[in-house]
């Protein structure tokens, strides 16, 4: 069967650094080396049912979680293929508590703050999850190793960011500030093309992401934007559908593509987390930066612009309100008492 002929994702990268003079190519060899990382993860993680990885890995992580097999070889695989790559000076990971060092003589320009599976949790059954990245220009000198100040950055200041969805196809998404554009892997030439070229989320939507089984413990305004998504009103299209998956990296994904909000505001269950449960630095913003450049918002449960946000610690916690800017916009008029 003859296969049809697409864009690639190196020819993407290629013809859009060619739209800016000033490039070096770094930043896009930089990409082509996450890329090149995440396709040895999607290899593993559609071998996961058969190569005994599947599980607990016996470690707990820096936020106190279980790392899952598949998380710790994710994380090995970024951490390793990045560390000599030449074109960052220091990386952050969820799964490590401080920040991590790149091979001394190979230091670059950029930074990276990665989650390498988010989602891990629903590994055992077979739901998608992913990898989320977030790439900085550094702030200090580029003569030797970047620090925790290079990686403390607004989410304004990405250069890049994007993620790679492991599910019924592996599918790569990413911005540099010139929109968003989603790549499919082929997994016979193992190469990703071109499948969602500018993706646009739609301004309002019919679906709404959140885990209302923490109902009781948000506080108000939530829980009545909430109501009033789920009353009956035809004029308004309501009621909205839920569509909740339980990984962040695929209800993005489908919210992303089809139009909806995914809320994850803080709640009152633990008091452990009480600025919510989601990672600023490789989660919200990276997310965030995606969703402004496909002409959605992103906000805290307070209001606050998530890429305006100044972070203070490696894995600092926020609240995440995304997705379709009509839908953003009504739950701000609800924290704003105008609801």
């Amino acid at each position: 069967m003859n296969r049809p002929l697409g864009v690639t994702v190196s020819r993407h990268i290629i013809d859009s650094q060619r739209l800016h003079p000033e490039a070096t190519g770094e930043l896009s060899g930089l990409l082509n080396e996450l890329i090149v990382a995440a396709k040895t993860i999607s290899a593993e993680v559609n071998m996961a049912g058969l190569a005994d990885i599947l599980g607990m890995s016996g470690k707990t992580n820096i936020q106190g979680e279980h790392v899952q097999k598949l998380d710790e070889f994710a994380n090995n695989t970024i951490k390793r293929r990045m560390a000599r790559c030449g074109y960052i000076c220091v990386m952050t990971s969820e799964e490590e508590a401080d920040a991590i060092p790149v091979v001394e003589g190979y230091e670059g320009k950029y930074t990276l703050a990665f989650d390498p599976l988010d989602g891990s949790s629903n590994i055992d059954v077979n739901v998608s999850i992913g990898t989320i990245f977030s790439v900085h220009r550094r702030r200090t000198p580029d003569d030797g190793s970047g620090d925790d100040s290079d990686l403390l950055r607004k989410g304004r200041e990405q250069v890049a960011a994007g993620y790679i969805i492991y599910g019924s196809s592996t599918m790569l998404v990413f911005s540099t500030g010139d929109g968003v554009h989603g790549f499919t892997l082929d997994p016979c030439v193992g190469e990703f093309f071109l499948s969602h070229p500018d993706i646009r989320i739609p301004q309002r939507s019919k679906y709404f992401s959140i885990n209302e089984g923490n109902y009781t413990y948000w506080d108000e305004p939530v829980r009545r934007y909430l109501e009033h998504l789920k009353a009956v009103d035809k004029a308004s299209g309501r009621p909205y559908s839920a569509r909740y998956i339980g990984s962040l990296v695929a209800d993005f994904h489908r919210n992303l593509i089809a139009g909806g909000i995914f809320l994850y505001p803080r709640d009152h269950k633990n008091p452990a987390k009480p600025h919510g449960k989601l990672r600023l630095l490789y989660e919200a913003a990276p997310l965030a930066f995606l969703a402004e450049q496909a002409g959605g918002r992103a906000i805290t449960d307070d209001g606050r612009t998530i890429l305006d946000i100044e972070p203070e610690e490696l894995h600092q916690r926020v609240p995440l309100i995304i997705g379709s800017t009509h839908d953003v916009e009504l739950f701000g008029e609800f924290l704003a008492g105008k609801r």
